[in-house]
Order: structure tokens, then sequence, then C-alpha cells
């Protein structure tokens, strides 16, 4: 698919309005969390939904540490396609599947670019 004629094209058709919000951290009603260039769907004064340019789930987890290392604060992230068997590369996201937008700590925007970069 390519071209103004993808799912993505004619869903946005009505809105005249796309902020963008640069790299941020979703999170989803389902739990995940997900990295991406994000983009802001707008009509009028009313967010309708987010377009997500290269969604990774990121998943972060607590690395089990000796007693000794107990006080540690490190996690562990790994850095997945969201979608896995979908080649498309902007998935669009409405508001009412969305908890919240922020803004990823620094770390994990390095390495979702590195990822992106190679």
């Amino acid at each position: 698919m390519g071209g103004s004629n993808t799912p993505l094209s004619y869903a946005i058709i009505n809105f005249k309005l796309i902020h963008t919000m640069s790299i941020k951290l979703v999170l989803l009603k389902s739990g995940d969390q997900i990295i991406a260039d994000t983009k802001e769907l707008v009509r009028g004064e009313d967010t309708h939904g987010y377009i997500l340019n290269k969604p990774h789930v990121v998943v972060a987890t607590r690395p089990m540490f000796m007693e000794e290392d107990e006080d540690r604060t490190s996690v562990e992230i790994t850095m997945s396609s969201w979608i896995l068997l979908s080649k498309d590369e902007n998935i669009l996201v409405p508001t009412d599947s969305v908890v919240t937008v922020v803004e990823p700590v620094e770390d994990v925007v390095k390495l979702y670019e590195e990822k992106l970069n190679g």
C-alpha cells in the first residue's frame, strides 16, 4: 500500500490539523507501552487519535541481583516492532485506546533511535 489510497489517508481526510509531538511513550489501555514518532490527530479543539510512526513496544523489567546489589535501581529494556507482522510504518490509534502520552527518558529515546538507525 502506498500513496494517498491507504486506509490511513482515508482516516485523516476529514481532519484539518496534525500536531507533531516528536518521540513519545504512549501507554495504551491494554498495558502496552509504545515508543514512536507520534503525531496528534486533531479536528477543531478535539484530539481524535494518534499516528504512531515506526511504533515499538517497550518492556522494562528489573533484573535479579545478588543481595549486595539490592539497592541498585537499574532496569532492563527490550524493544520490538509493535505489530510484528505488519509492514505499515504508520499506525492510527484512537484516543479511546490511550491512557496517556508522555515524554520518555533520554536513555530510552537513544535506544529507540539506535534500533531504527541500525
